[in-house]
Formats: C-alpha cells, structure tokens, sequence
C-alpha cells in the first residue's frame, strides 16, 4: 500500500469508516505480525498483539501524520506494543520468584539475610547513573537485545553496549555479576 493509500484510509478510518480499517488489516496483517513474533517470539503471543495492534491503530488513527513513514509509523507501534507485553510477563514471573523465595526464605529462617542481600542490590544498582540503570533494566529485566534497546531508546547500538559494560563494571566492584 502507498503513502497517499494509507494516509486515504487514515482519513476514513477518522471519519469512522470501518472498511479503510480493513483494508490497512488485509494488507498488513503479515507485516505486523512478522514485527511482533520477531519480538516476542511466541505464537499465541505474537497473534495477540497483533489483533491488539489492529484495535490501537483505529484508535490512533487521528494521531496519524502523513509524510512520515506510515511503515514506520505502524512498526514503532507494534514493536511497542510487543516489548510491553515482555515487560508485563517479566514482570509477573518475577513477582511469582520473589514470592517463592519469601516463602523459601521465611522456612529457612533467612528473612534477613534476604532484606540484607535486597537492599545491597539496590545500593549497588543506585550506584549507576540513571542511563545505565535503563539499559540494565531493560537488558536484564526485559530480555532485550542492545539492537532492541536502541531502537526503543531511540539512541546509537554502540551507545547502548557502553552504557551497558559501564553498569556490569560497577556492578562487579560493588560484588555482583
């Protein structure tokens, strides 16, 4: 689909028209897709936030701007929608892990030695500036790679690996790996 045809159905789908929705769907459905499964790498996942995709696009069809890039546009928005999706699971499973450790903990009578260990983490992770503290978060807790982080960041993959070996560097001489 061209610039001025996307930018067509952009214009009708604000007018309420649910037709140009699917057009936009029709002719890319397997872009979006590809998008986002290369992200989350899962199935169901990939076919979740891409029907997802689909409703947030009617939704922002107002925000649309022509001229930009409507491929990109569409891109940066799937990819969003992805990464959040991994951040919400990462999420879930690190709270189901801290709750399995209390309990481990509580058992073995260790509750301090947790808090203890707890707060020297943060102590060392609140020794990165707050750059690094992003792109460690974002490398560790989101499973992302240094492209996806500087595609998000919006900033150079050299950038990225820097302030990523910076933070690991300060990190081990506080005595973490």
């Amino acid at each position: 689909m061209e610039e001025k045809q996307f930018s067509a159905c952009m214009e009708r789908m604000k007018a309420g028209d649910r037709s140009a929705l699917h057009e936009v769907y029709e002719a890319y459905i397997g872009y979006i897709y590809r998008i986002v499964l290369q992200t989350v790498s899962n199935r169901e996942d990939a076919e979740d936030v891409t029907s997802e995709f689909f409703m947030k696009l009617w939704r922002l069809a107002d925000t649309y701007r022509e001229g930009n890039g409507h491929r990109a546009w569409m891109a940066a928005i799937a990819r969003n929608m992805a990464v959040d999706l991994l951040r919400k699971a990462k999420r879930e499973v690190l709270t189901e892990d801290f709750a399995d450790t209390m309990i481990e903990n509580a058992s073995n009578d260790s509750i301090e030695q947790g808090v203890i260990a707890d707060m020297s983490l943060q102590q060392a992770l609140d020794t990165l500036k707050p750059k690094e503290r992003e792109v460690v978060h974002l490398k560790i807790m989101g499973d992302m790679t240094f492209q996806e982080i500087a595609d998000i960041l919006k900033i150079p993959l050299g950038t990225v690996t820097w302030r990523y070996q910076n933070a690991i560097q300060k990190l081990r001489r506080c005595g973490y790996e």
